[in-house]
């Protein structure tokens, strides 16, 4: 797979096995799911849940342990963010990035790095207005 802002191809990441090894879990599904409607409910974002459930509790995978992903259990139970978690971060950093150019207008590289985070964001945004998961109406604004 090509990057998106540059001619070269990435190098490729490791995989999760086919099938998650359970036999090491020791929580049931309606608990899993009662973990992740915690941390959701403690403002915790939707990654870090997965990186909390795997780190303190042992779920390899909420996938393989509940049937559904995290972001399924948080929108049955409407704990889901308005901002789909990956555009906010990408909103965030274009902010802390305009600010930075406040103060450093003469910084050619992050002005061009600014240009290529407003362009990720135009094409998430448009992405998620198409699939219905925000409104038509949003703005980075």
């Amino acid at each position: 797979m090509a990057r998106t802002h540059a001619r070269v191809k990435g190098k490729s990441g490791s995989t999760r096995p086919v099938n998650a090894d359970l036999s090491l879990v020791s929580l049931k599904k309606e608990e899993v799911e009662s973990l992740i409607i915690k941390l959701a409910s403690d403002d915790v974002k939707p990654s870090m849940i997965g990186l909390v459930l795997r780190d303190k509790y042992a779920v390899p995978s909420v996938k393989a342990v509940c049937g559904k992903s995290i972001g399924k259990i948080l929108e049955e139970k409407k704990l889901s963010l308005n901002v789909p978690e990956d555009l906010a971060s990408l909103v965030e950093r274009a902010k802390k990035l305009k600010k930075h150019l406040e103060f450093n207008s003469r910084d050619v590289h992050n002005k061009r790095g600014l240009l290529l985070v407003e362009s990720k964001i135009r094409r998430l945004s448009a992405y998620y207005k198409k699939t219905g998961k925000m409104p038509a109406n949003w703005s980075m604004n």
